[in-house]
C-alpha cells in the first residue's frame, strides 16, 4: 500500500500496511518492555540497595518516587499526543528514561537515587501511554486484543527478565547495572521508534491546559506525601497537631478542588471529566485504581520476602517469581485473542478481579519455612487473575470515547492505575516497616546482648547481612520480617474487592470496527 508523503501539507495516512504496523508495533513492544523490565530488576535488587545506601527503612521511595513520576506526567502525555501526535512526545520519553537510567546508575546516595528515578519516571510515564494510544491509532477497537494481549505478555516476560537480571547484577557486578543496562535497550528502542514510529502531527486546536496539569500534579504529589508520612518524617505514627501535616492535608485538599474547578471551565481539560459520563470508562478507572493499589504492592516486596525471610540470593528469588509470569502470560494471551474471535471483554475484569482477590487472601499465609511449591502456587494464581485485567480495561476505556481522545481516555485509566500503585506502595511500605521495625526492636531486647551484633539496626540490613548473623538474631530477623509481611496483604485484599464488585456495573459497548486515524481523519 502507498503511504503518503508526512509532512505539514500532507494528508494523514488513515489506513496503514500490515508489514507498517508491525514494525511500529514492533517498535511499541520495545518501549514497553523497557519500561516494564526496569520496575522488576530494581525490585528484586532492593534490599541490597538500600542496605548499601543505608536507607532500609525508606526502601518502598525507591519504588514510589518512580510510580509518583509516572502518574504525574502520564495525563500530560496522553493529552500532547492527542494535540500534536504522538511521535516527537514518544521520542521524548525514551531519551528522558536514558538519562534518568544513567543518573540512577552514577547515584553517589539515596537522595540521588530517589532523584534520578524520578527521572527515569517522567520518562516511562510516556512509553507505557504512547504504545497504547499508538495501537488504538493504527488498529480497530476490534482487532487491538490481539496486539494488546502481547503488551500484556511483555510485562510478564519482564518480570521473569528483569528479576533474573537483577539478582546476577546484585550478586556479580554490582547492583548500579541494574539500571546501566537500561541505557544500551534504551538507545536501541530510540532508534528504533526514530525509523519506524512515522505517524502524522498535526497543530493543535486548543491550548494545553496548563494550570490543570500543574493542579493535578500538585494533588497527586500531595496524595503520596500524606500516604508515606511516616517513612518520610521518621514517625511513629500521623500526629494530627503537626503544622506540617495539617498544611499538607489542606494543600492537597485544594489542589484537588482547584483541578476539578479548572477542568469543568477550560475549554479542553486535561482530563474531561464527561469522560467519567459513561459508566464503562468510570468502571474501567475503578478497577485501574484498585488493581495499582493491590498489584504493585504486593509485587514490590514479594522479592524481599523470599531474600530476607526465606535466605534464597536476589537471582533465585527471581526464578520463584517465574508462576506468575507464566500465570499472567496465559491470560494475557487468551484474553486478548478471546476479545478479537468474540467481541466481549466483560468477563475478563470480573473473573480476574475475582482471582486476583483470592489470591493476595491467599499470600496474608505466607510463612517463613513454607513450601515454595505452595508460594509458587500462589503467585501463579495471582498471575492468572491480573493478566486477564490489565490490557482488558485499556481496550475498554479506549472503545468508550472518540477517536480524538483516545491519548486523554489511555492516559486517565492508566494514571488511576499508577496513582494506585503510589498510593498503594506508599501504604503497604509504611505498615509494613513500622511493623517490622517495632518487632525487630522487641525481639532484640528480648535476646542476650552479646548476641546482638554493634552496629545492628533495621536501617541497614541486607540478605547477606542476615545471612552472616548469629543464629539466634538471624531466627529473630526472618520471624520478624515473615510476621509483620503477611499480616500486611490484608490491607490489599478489601482494595482489590473494590475493583471485583466494580467489575459487575461495567456496561459492555459494541467495540468499533475502525483505527483511530482513520475514524478521526472523518470526524
Amino acid at each position: 500500500m502507498t503511504q503518503p508523503v508526512e509532512g505539514p501539507s500532507s494528508a494523514p495516512p488513515v489506513e496503514l500496511s500490515r508489514r507498517r504496523v508491525f514494525v511500529i508495533f514492533g517498535a511499541l513492544l520495545a518501549a514497553m518492555f523497557l519500561s516494564s523490565l526496569d520496575q522488576s530488576v530494581v525490585g528484586t535488587a532492593l534490599p541490597t540497595i538500600v542496605g548499601d545506601l543505608g536507607a532500609a527503612q525508606n526502601e518502598g521511595w525507591i519504588i514510589t518516587a518512580y510510580l509518583l513520576a509516572i502518574a504525574i506526567v502520564m495525563p500530560i502525555y496522553g493529552k500532547l499526543g492527542d494535540l500534536v501526535g504522538r511521535r516527537i512526545p514518544f521520542l521524548v520519553a525514551i531519551a528522558l528514561f536514558v538519562v534518568g537510567s544513567t543518573g540512577s546508575a552514577l547515584a553517589g546516595s539515596f537522595v540521588d537515587l530517589i532523584l534520578w528515578r524520578s527521572v527515569q519516571g517522567l520518562g516511562a510515564g510516556g512509553l507505557v501511554i504512547l504504545a497504547q494510544a499508538v495501537i488504538a491509532d493504527i488498529v480497530s477497537a476490534r482487532e487491538r486484543g490481539k496486539y494488546m494481549g502481547p503488551m500484556g505478555a511483555v510485562f510478564g516476560v519482564a518480570t521473569v527478565t528483569g528479576p533474573l537480571l537483577g539478582g546476577w547484577f546484585t550478586q556479580g557486578p554490582g547492583w548500579r547495572w541494574c539500571f546501566w543496562t537500561n541505557v544500551p535497550i534504551g538507545l536501541i528502542a530510540l532508534g528504533v521508534a526514530w525509523f519506524a514510529l512515522k505517524l502524522p502531527s498535526h497543530r493543535p486546536a486548543h491550548r494545553f491546559d496548563l494550570g490543570g496539569a500543574l493542579l493535578l500534579a500538585t494533588a497527586t504529589a500531595g496524595v503520596v506525601f500524606l500516604t508515606s508520612w511516616t517513612s518520610l518524617t521518621g514517625a511513629a505514627g500521623y500526629d494530627w497537631g503537626d503544622p506540617g501535616l495539617l498544611a499538607l492535608t489542606a494543600g492537597t485538599l485544594l489542589a484537588v478542588a482547584g483541578f476539578l474547578v479548572v477542568e469543568s471551565r477550560v475549554s479542553d481539560p486535561i482530563v474531561p471529566l464527561r469522560l467519567f459520563h459513561s459508566s464503562t470508562f468510570a468502571v474501567a478507572a475503578i478497577i485501574a485504581l484498585s488493581i495499582g493499589m493491590a498489584m504493585f504492592a504486593a509485587l514490590s516486596f514479594l522479592p524481599t520476602f523470599l531474600q530476607m525471610a526465606q535466605g534464597v540470593g536476589a537471582t533465585e528469588s527471581g526464578l520463584l517469581m517465574l508462576p506468575m509470569t507464566i500465570g499472567i502470560l496465559i491470560t494475557s494471551l487468551a484474553s486478548g485473542l478471546l476479545i478479537t474471535r468474540t467481541g466481549h471483554y466483560k468477563l475478563y475484569p470480573i473473573v480476574g478481579m475475582g482471582v486476583a482477590t483470592a489470591a493476595l487472601a491467599w499470600l496474608t499465609l505466607i510463612s517463613a519455612g513454607m513450601s515454595m511449591v505452595l508460594f509458587g502456587a500462589m503467585i501463579f494464581v495471582l498471575g492468572l487473575g491480573l493478566g486477564a485485567v490489565l490490557q482488558t480495561i485499556v481496550i475498554a476505556a479506549q472503545n468508550s470515547v472518540p477517536a480524538t481522545q483516545v491519548g486523554v481516555a489511555t492516559s486517565t485509566n492508566n494514571f488511576l492505575r499508577e496513582i494506585g500503585a503510589a498510593v498503594g506502595t506508599s501504604a503497604f511500605s509504611t505498615a509494613f516497616t513500622t511493623r517490622l521495625s517495632t518487632t525487630l526492636a522487641e525481639d532484640m531486647r528480648q535476646l542476650p546482648a552479646s548476641d546482638v551484633p554493634a552496629a545492628f539496626g533495621a536501617r541497614s540490613l541486607t540478605p547477606a547481612d542476615v545471612a552472616s548473623l548469629p543464629a539466634s538474631v538471624r531466627e529473630a530477623v526472618v520471624e520478624a520480617y515473615t510476621t509483620s509481611l503477611a499480616p500486611s496483604f490484608w490491607y490489599l485484599v478489601p482494595v482489590a474487592a473494590v475493583g471485583f464488585i466494580a467489575a459487575f456495573f461495567m456496561r459492555e459497548i459494541r467495540l468499533s470496527d475502525r483505527a483511530g486515524l482513520s475514524a478521526r481523519a472523518s470526524s
